[in-house]
């Protein structure tokens, strides 16, 4: 689930090159090319969550290359256009992500010293040599291969939108047909394996459900990796025709029990499951891993204050940026024209900033009025979507109102961006206020919005955390599913 905080939360599309070798700067002031030649890794702070960035550096014909992956993003890659050198200063530049890299190597030759621009703001972003090895971080629930299971490459055509999903279907090996679940990721592009932060946790548990005897379905959003369409002009009301299209497809498998198909839905994808359960006679059961049971404008002022205050962030600039979210959330709901809203809200976020106190300037990264800017943009453009504007007032609580088959909801007790008190309680009202009696309703203790066992529940914990997800969450949904088919 997306967060919204006054301060910068940019979106890093992620590099890559060769070896080390050793270099210093020639008589004339220019660094050798080779002194830059090898691994190296730094740290962007971008507010909630500290970023790990690697660039790998390499040397063609004299000139220097390079590749650069964010790590903690999936290891996604960032493409890159130019690598530029200028005395002792390295620039490289990916415009693909609009971002600039640009740094100065030290007299030792073992760190480089600069900052990375994107959106017009620029955070410092220091490089250390390392070794290749010693960036990987320690995911041991990553299932390696060979798998006990079938493990197949599929795709299938959504109809109502036009364009055409692609995934990884797993089912047992022997047997059949097998209750199977469609896994639906949380908000934002994602891939499927939901890859976040290091963690690929659709991956590990579709192999902890398959390796208990169901069939798991998983697949890139649309506009993401091999799946095509929009992802940026898309609402949660349309990634739920994506998920229709998955129930119709699985429908044609003789392997696939039709009348055991369910859907487990993470944050975002735990609002979407009901609105496909209550549309298609074909789902069989729902389950709600940290989904909302309250619109998204008290989701995110809850989710706001309790994440800054796990920061720890002053009151004042607590109190400053929900008083921030109120006035943007006013202008989102009363101005529907796009470009007036934009206005709107850039010179509400303009003046918020400019009157701020150092601590909230200094987490937006404002250092001078280029960065103030691109403060501005990175909190405007986000919220100024289609995606946005439906979320903030959408009622999922109506929704599952109307939710007849078994439901499974779960949250972490540590979950600071879908908190679990205030939407659980909302999700088993409306469970009663329909009559549905079939379902259970678990907040578990030390757990955070990936299920993992953190201290805080404070996303800056996701990435250090070994663990991808609690092998007991697992084994409660599956024993749940196996149960309600088995019936």
């Amino acid at each position: 689930m997306r967060s919204l905080f006054v301060g910068l939360t940019i979106a890093l599309v992620p590099f890559a090159i060769p070896p080390q070798a050793q270099g210093q700067e020639t008589e004339q002031g220019t660094a050798d090319p080779s002194a830059f030649v090898g691994n190296w890794v730094g740290s962007l702070n971008v507010g909630t969550v500290q970023l790990r960035m690697r660039f790998e550096i390499g040397e063609s014909g004299g000139e220097l290359t390079a590749s650069v992956f964010s790590l903690d993003q999936g290891n996604a890659q960032v493409p890159v256009e130019s690598v530029t050198l200028a005395g002792a200063t390295l620039t490289v530049t990916m415009p693909v992500a609009g971002a600039t890299y640009e740094g100065t190597l030290s007299a030792d030759g073992n760190s480089i010293e600069g900052s990375f621009a994107q959106m017009g703001s620029t955070l410092a972003l220091n490089l250390e040599r390392t070794d290749a090895d010693e960036t990987e971080a320690r995911r041991p629930q990553d299932p390696v291969e060979p798998f006990p299971y079938l493990s197949e490459d599929v795709s299938y055509p959504n109809p109502d939108g036009g364009h055409t999903l692609a995934g990884t279907f797993t089912r047992p090996e022997s047997g059949g047909p097998f209750p199977t679940v469609i896994l639906i990721s949380g908000s934002g592009p994602q891939d499927r394996d939901e890859a976040l932060l290091g963690h690929r946790p659709f991956l590990v548990l579709s192999d902890h459900l398959t390796r208990r005897g169901l069939a798991v379905l998983r697949f890139d959003d649309r506009g993401v990796g091999e799946s095509t369409g929009n992802h940026a002009v898309a609402t949660s009301r349309d990634f739920a025709s994506d998920v229709l299209a998955g129930v119709a497809y699985l429908m044609t498998r003789d392997d696939v029990d039709p009348g055991a198909i369910g859907l487990a839905g993470h944050s975002e994808g735990g609002l979407i499951a009901p609105m496909v359960a209550v549309e298609s006679d074909d789902v069989a059961y729902i389950v709600l891993m940290a989904g909302p049971g309250v619109n998204g404008e008290r989701i995110l002022y809850a989710q706001g204050e309790l994440i800054a205050r796990a920061n720890g962030a002053s009151r004042e600039a607590i109190a400053q940026n929900r008083e921030l979210q109120r006035a943007m959330f006013a202008v989102l709901k009363a101005e529907p024209d796009v470009e007036r809203a934009g206005e709107v809200l850039a010179d509400l976020v303009r003046t918020a900033l400019q009157e701020a106190g150092e601590e909230v300037r200094a987490q937006a990264g404002i250092t001078e009025d280029a960065a103030l800017e691109g403060a501005v943009a990175a909190q405007v453009q986000p919220v100024n979507t289609p995606w946005f504007r439906y979320f903030l007032t959408y009622e999922p609580a109506e929704t599952i109102e109307r939710v007849t088959v078994p439901v499974l909801a779960i949250n972490g007790e540590n979950d600071l961006q879908v908190p679990y008190e205030e939407n659980l309680r909302e999700i088993e009202s409306a469970l009663q206020r329909g009559g549905n009696t079939e379902y259970e309703i678990h907040a578990l203790p030390g757990l955070n919005h990936l299920f993992q066992y953190s201290d805080t529940g404070s996303p800056t914990e996701y990435q250090a955390i070994e663990e991808t997800w609690s092998v007991e969450v697992m084994e409660l949904i599956a024993d749940w599913i196996l149960e309600t088919v088995e019936g």
